[in-house]
């Protein structure tokens, strides 16, 4: 991914190694006096060890700095391994303040792999420099809000970086955020390039569905809005005018407007086109959120009007 970070992003170098006997001191013991350093250790012949290492390298680089990983070849550590009393590979030690505090032997499912560094990353605490995602996310967040697109943008994008090789939560969150930002600046094509960065499995998560609701309300923002309510309000029942003029609102962010017309629309005529005025503003809740406050109070008011 292409995306210019502000933020210092620890190395996958720093965070999992391979180590020797020679290299086993510095690396593992005088290591582990900062933070809990994993060992794995492992031999080319084994099956289960090809299966359980990319595990960890995926469980260690989504833990963000709190833990690191340290490879072990017995075949070319065989004191090392003697020394240790490693019988059978793979072999899992952690280690911190310089000495063994859990472990686990087999190709164990990933599930047990995340619960085993997390653990660990409790036993620890934060990192020296570890970077708060969330809040992070959070002030970008409000930078977007407020109209300032350009320091959202660069925020995001350091997340993205940060977060990139887990594929979590917040990578997930951070590219939607992009994607926001380049609609905040009327870059809908800018938008939908961004949202194809997401992972192919996550292509429907909640948060990406969100922004493909605001691009398809932003569609309509070339529209005469104060042409649209004067032939709208001369009449009434004409529908499809009160549709363009909803869609117009909610192009150009207006959304308490939008959801007023629909609320209005679907009052009159609630099976006008299919339930299209209740159908418009599920997407407009979908766009929002829903913790928003107009989603929140746009549900109440149309539930109103379900069950009145």
């Amino acid at each position: 991914m292409d995306l210019k970070a502000g933020a210092q992003k620890t190395g996958k170098a720093e965070l999992i190694k391979d180590a020797t006997i020679e290299t086993f001191e510095r690396d593992v013991l005088e290591a582990s006096m900062a933070l809990p350093v994993i060992v794995d250790f492992w031999a080319e012949w084994c099956g289960p060890c090809r299966q359980l290492t990319p595990i960890l390298e995926k469980a260690v680089t989504a833990a963000n700095g709190a833990v690191r990983l340290v490879k072990i070849d017995i075949d070319k550590n065989k004191m090392l391994a003697s020394q240790l009393r490693i019988q059978s590979v793979p072999t899992v030690y952690a280690f911190f303040q310089g000495r063994p505090v859990d472990g686990f032997q087999g190709a164990v499912p990933e599930s047990q792999v995340k619960a085993f560094i997390s653990r660990l990353s409790e036993m620890a605490g934060p990192p020296a420099g570890a970077v708060d995602l969330a809040a992070v996310l959070d002030a970008a967040d409000k930078a977007l809000a407020e109209g300032d697109a350009a320091a959202a943008a660069q925020a995001y994008a350091d997340v993205a970086q940060i977060s990139e090789e887990a594929a979590d939560a917040h990578f997930l969150r951070a590219v939607a955020g992009l994607a926001k930002c380049r609609l905040a600046t009327g870059d809908v094509a800018g938008a939908r390039e961004v949202l194809a960065l997401a992972p192919e499995a996550k292509k429907d998560d909640p948060v990406f569905n969100a922004v493909r609701a605001q691009i398809g309300l932003s569609e309509k923002s070339g529209v005469d809005i104060a042409d649209l309510k004067r032939r709208a309000g001369a009449n009434p029942r004409d529908f499809t005018l009160r549709m363009e003029l909803a869609e117009g609102f909610a192009a150009r962010g207006d959304m308490e407007a939008a959801i007023d017309e629909l609320l209005a629309m679907f009052a009159a005529d609630r099976s006008w086109n299919e339930e299209a005025a209740r159908k418009k503003m599920l997407t407009i809740f979908e766009a929002l959120g829903p913790t928003h406050p107009q989603t929140v109070q746009g549900r109440r008011r149309l539930s109103s009007l379900l069950f009145s």
